[in-house]
């Protein structure tokens, strides 16, 4: 492991979220030699990684969830492959995948995913502001779920306090990673009296680094691994859970729903 560190390196539970993996699975990588961080402090034993560490983890992870052995995956990423033969490695199996078991689906939604932002590296947007945001109250709900059945819960979650509230527009949600999973508060700001089975949660005044995403949720995870390799990479260090503001979300598509990305950031 490196004993210098980068300026811009950020602790494992950052680089966790950028990533959208687990700390455990960053752990695993760096136990088996697949991944190692950047730095580790050599009297605090924490473990830190730099942002172009993501470009690694990227492909990684396609390739683990591609069905690739990690003694295959291992020698895959210490090949001089090009970025276009990486593509066409990935795409054949792909293929193979999809003729090979039904089933087969939901692995490929997420190769689809590292797909799409291993060639939009290079490309990442650099439309975000840094401004603050105000303290508010959310009147909702709040639940612990496993980190890959976020969607699964989200939805419903807004049902049941939309009903409660009578509201459908304006919605906030939070995401705070708790070890491998996900804390979800989904509400809206009002000052009302708490339904019965609905809590009030308080979000703190903060600054934050905020951009747009435009369409579908399916894609959602891309707008935010962009806006938080902008933030690490321009040295705001992350501080509290983030945030989502679906100022349009009416279409039963989604196609033109429009959802404020906000990552609260320290000073």
């Amino acid at each position: 492991h490196r004993v210098k560190a980068h300026t811009d390196s950020m602790l494992i539970s950052d680089f966790a979220r950028l990533g959208q993996v687990t700390v455990r699975m960053l752990r695993h990588y760096d136990e088996i030699g697949l991944l190692h961080p950047d730095f580790v402090d050599p009297f605090s034993g924490y473990r830190s990684y730099s942002p172009e560490q993501l470009f690694t983890l990227n492909r990684l992870v396609a390739l683990k969830d591609l069905g690739f052995s990690l003694e295959q995956v291992r020698m895959l990423m210490a090949s001089t492959m090009s970025d276009d033969e990486f593509r066409d490695l990935l795409e054949q199996r792909r293929s193979v995948l999809e003729e090979e078991v039904q089933a087969a689906s939901i692995r490929l939604a997420a190769v689809e995913l590292r797909l799409r932002l291993i060639e939009q590296e290079k490309t990442m947007p650099t439309d975000y502001v840094v401004k603050n945001l105000a303290a508010s109250r959310l009147v909702g709900l709040t639940r612990t779920v496993p980190h890959e059945s976020i969607a699964q819960h989200v939805g419903p979650m807004f049902e049941q306090v939309s009903c409660a509230l009578g509201r459908h527009s304006g919605g906030v949600a939070t995401y705070q990673l708790d070890g491998d999973d996900m804390t979800i508060t989904v509400g809206y700001v009002t000052d009302a009296e708490v339904p019965d089975g609905l809590v009030a949660v308080d979000l703190p005044a903060s600054r934050a680094v905020c951009g747009v995403h435009l369409g579908s949720m399916a894609t959602i995870g891309e707008s935010w691994q962009a806006l938080m390799h902008w933030a690490g990479s321009n040295g705001h260090d992350f501080a509290g859970p983030c945030r989502e503001v679906y100022l349009k979300a009416e279409s039963a598509d989604q196609a033109d729903w429009v959802t404020e990305l906000q990552q609260p950031i320290a000073g």
